[in-house]
């Protein structure tokens, strides 16, 4: 899928994506290569970091990888200096690394809790922290993106670690959006709605009723596309976003207000249904003239 942005939108920047040798990291390394910039992808897994870079070196702008566990702090911020050796001064930041999985909540070990919070919560802060605070200290503006969920605000059963550190990363974005943006440093997410990709889809989508489930929720009828979040994520990154700071911005075609509205599943069955339905509750009308009030 190509992009409908200038093919040399990003060129000049230098953008670190955690996270970034697989699934939605991969697909934003992408497209921000493609598009012009350099880009330093990290991970935990050194193989897979070396197959990401056989597809990126395709995309069009420089790219390496550092293999880093975001949960250190120490790792972050080895990381943050190599990348800046290799390609020059970050300007930008995507927080995408990441854990899941579904589990029964009284059952969940205290191992299993604290592996996923510092892996999304701790380790948005160890980037955000360690770029940022190269930023200030340069005088030199920059943007951070995270990745979070659109349950962050609401909560979802049988994902409470991931839904308990994603919300602290909203909470991250928006206090730090006012803290630094008078360093002209902006700080925005994106809380993505069901996008398939190999290996998270497996652990969280287990069956294909489950899948069939999960689209009837969204009022498109479809997934979404990592394509459609890398360009979201572009947007965000780039000079066209200039003046927006502190924004969550949901990508699920619909599906988290169609779940919130008391009526909204409603809209899933026939017209034809709904016409005869509503029209069987009508009330019956009364005897006699009607009072102005009720014209």
């Amino acid at each position: 899928m190509t992009s409908g942005y200038r093919s040399d939108l990003m060129s000049g920047r230098h953008v670190l994506v955690t996270g970034g040798g697989s699934g939605l990291g991969l697909a934003m390394a992408r497209r921000l290569a493609e598009l012009g910039s350099a880009v330093t992808i990290c991970g935990r897994r050194r193989g897979r970091l070396d197959e990401a870079l056989q597809q990126l070196r395709s995309a069009g702008g420089p790219v390496t990888a550092v293999p880093c566990d975001v949960r250190a702090a120490e790792a972050v911020e080895a990381c943050v200096s190599t990348a800046e050796e290799r390609q020059g001064p970050l300007t930008g930041l995507v927080n995408n690394a990441a854990g899941n999985f579904l589990a029964f909540t009284e059952t969940l070990g205290a191992r299993g809790f604290d592996a996923i919070v510092r892996t999304n919560l701790y380790g948005s802060f160890h980037a955000t922290q360690s770029v940022g605070r190269r930023w200030i200290e340069r005088g030199t503006p920059g943007s951070v993106l995270s990745i979070v969920a659109a349950y962050a605000e609401t909560g979802s059963a049988f994902v409470v670690p991931s839904a308990v550190s994603k919300a602290g990363v909203v909470a991250l974005t928006r206090s730090l959006a006012s803290e630094w943006g008078p360093h002209g440093i902006r700080l925005n997410a994106i809380a993505p709605g069901p996008i398939p990709t190999p290996g998270a889809w497996q652990r969280l989508v287990p069956d294909e009723a489950a899948e069939q489930a999960l689209r009837a929720t969204v009022p498109l009828g479809r997934f979404g596309t990592a394509s459609e979040l890398a360009d979201l994520a572009v947007f965000l990154l780039s000079d066209l976003s200039s003046f927006v700071n502190g924004e969550v911005i949901t990508l699920d075609g619909g599906q988290a207000l169609a779940s919130s509205g008391l009526f909204n599943q409603m809209a899933r069955r026939p017209r034809e249904e709904l016409e005869s339905l509503f029209e069987g509750m009508r009330p019956p009308p009364r005897d006699g003239p009607r009072s102005p009030a009720a014209e």
